[in-house]
């Protein structure tokens, strides 16, 4: 069998459904290749960013590794912001990227880059292939290093002279990663910090939701009976009138939740990744911590560990939660809770007729509609910090919010990645009107699917964030504001519906409407008062 054959055996067996690319001339085996699988659906897209994007975000979801495709040169360098979001999300994906032959990269020559040096920043492992028949075991390799805590971005370079080389077919077997659990001693020293402080704090990252150990959390927090904060891309492992949930922190401004952190004597802290807030940020006057995650800590002077449970997270709580583990119920000063409700406005009343127009009364009006399993995807803006804020989904993993490298442009493809690993989950795409022509071509791969999914799309014609940023700093903004297209109009060149709304009454009706029976892509234009 030729390279790619044997090549698209070996993705089969490690259970891959979709391949998300653009076809490149060094790439046509390849693409040969996968035409003849019964297994795997090339999903061919309009931008390789997005291609990246919808593997992030299938991958995050589905919790196996989400596969894109690229050609050499450019088809390459757009891929890489994707890639990268998804390594500092800690989102399984692994790329495949065509390359020059082997004859020609000792020498300048046309589209041709080092890509494993390009992508080595950008991911957990860059490779390229040297050898036809390592094929099963770089990909074995591939699969096996993105879906290893902390999960995340493989890439394999594939020069075209291999691709119609023959090989012997022989894919290797797919075998469970471990799972390693703290020893005795370190969970006795866990327990006996936890036993000399008074008032613990939880915070708690996305990694508790990576390894499927929210119900051993809800225990140890049951058992333990004190205050718990999350990070955003946590957002869902407490119900929202969960009495010791204080909601969610890292903001780069009015972090409501500082105050009780700063009020704790002991920091426990669960599967939180640095990525999305430097402990110096939450930290500073440098409380001791207790480390429970699938790999060591990082310590600095800001995040002092005094224990650290190392191993899976799921298996290690149950084994805490074993332990003599003392009540330590505790309040912070000051009607904390509520301060943080009141200025996260999150708020238990809706009443359309008597509410603005503002990107916090839209979050309220889908929290109301959205059933639990809705998937909500949030893009990168302004409204990302009021979606963290405000947003109270009703169970964990069902929301995508991009807090590592937080690129713009994630929602609308991250919405078609998220339809594939959930098809039978609802999917609501909230984006800014910048963000949303990044990868608005990719409504036309959506239609193509014959997926149905709701895209609101904010618009105010800026980059909110930055104008509040700039004219906070020189009274004035200069260039972050624009001119948009009728995106009604926009919306039916591509064959979708498309609707304006104007205030909070119209906005809740159509997304009500379109909502009970969503059975195409709708896209809700709503023009933001601001």
């Amino acid at each position: 069998m030729k390279v790619t054959d044997v090549l698209v055996q070996c993705l089969e067996n490690e259970g891959v459904e979709y391949v998300f690319g653009i076809v490149g001339t060094e790439i046509l085996d390849l693409a040969d290749s996968l035409s003849k699988s019964k297994q795997i659906q090339f999903v061919n897209v309009r931008h390789e960013q997005g291609a990246a994007f919808m593997a992030d975000v299938y991958g995050r979801l589905s919790k196996k590794a989400g596969v894109c495709l690229a050609t050499l040169g450019p088809g390459a360098t757009n891929l890489i912001t994707g890639i990268a979001s998804a390594q500092l999300d800690h989102s399984p994906v692994v790329a495949l990227v065509g390359q020059a032959g082997i004859e020609r990269q000792h020498k300048d020559s046309h589209q041709f880059l080092d890509l494993v040096k390009l992508f080595e920043p950008a991911t957990k492992w860059s490779t390229q292939l040297k050898d036809s028949p390592s094929i099963p075991s770089i990909i074995r390799k591939a699969f096996r290093t993105a879906t290893m805590e902390k999960t995340g971005a493989v890439t394999i370079t594939l020069p075209e002279n291999f691709s119609a080389q023959k090989i012997a077919n022989s894919p290797l077997p797919v075998i469970p990663l471990p799972m390693s659990v703290p020893a005795a001693d370190a969970l006795q020293k866990a327990t006996s910090l936890i036993q000399k402080n008074n008032k613990p704090f939880l915070i708690i990252g996305n990694g508790v939701i990576r390894q499927d150990a929210v119900p051993e959390l809800h225990a140890f927090i049951e058992n333990l009976q004190t205050p718990v904060t999350h990070s955003f891309m946590a957002k869902g492992v407490l119900p929202k009138d969960h009495p010791l949930n204080f909601y969610t922190f890292g903001f780069k401004e009015k972090d409501e939740v500082l105050p009780a952190l700063n009020e704790a004597d002991l920091l426990i802290v669960i599967g939180f990744d640095f990525v999305e807030k430097l402990p110096k940020d939450w930290n500073q006057k440098k409380r001791p911590i207790l480390h429970i995650d699938n790999v060591a800590a990082e310590i600095n002077e800001y995040y002092p560990v005094e224990a650290e449970l190392v191993g899976n997270i799921k298996k290690t709580l149950q084994l805490l939660n074993q332990e003599d583990i003392p009540v330590k119920s505790w309040v912070p000063s000051g009607e904390l809770q509520e301060k943080i409700k009141t200025a996260y406005q999150i708020n238990n009343t809706h009443d359309t007729r008597t509410m603005s127009f503002t990107i916090e009364n839209v979050l309220h009006s889908i929290e109301t509609i959205a059933t639990d399993n809705t998937i909500v995807i949030s893009d990168v803006g302004d409204h990302k910090v009021s979606f963290a804020r405000t947003y109270q989904p009703k169970q964990p993993d069902r929301i995508i919010i991009s807090n590592g490298l937080a690129s713009m442009g994630i929602a609308l493809p991250g919405a078609i990645g998220a339809k594939l690993a959930c098809p039978y989950d609802p999917v609501i795409c909230i984006t800014g009107d910048g963000g949303a022509l990044m990868n608005f071509a990719e409504i036309e791969t959506a239609k193509r699917l014959g997926l149905a999914f709701i895209i609101i799309v904010l618009n105010d014609s800026m980059l909110k964030l930055e104008v509040e940023q700039m004219n906070k700093m020189f009274g004035q903004n200069f260039g972050v504001t624009f001119q948009n297209p009728d995106f009604v109009q926009l919306a039916a060149s591509f064959g979708i519906k498309g609707v304006q709304v104007n205030n909070l009454i119209e906005f809740e009706d159509i997304l009500k409407e379109k909502y009970q029976s969503l059975d195409e892509i709708v896209l809700i234009n709503a023009v933001i008062q601001n």
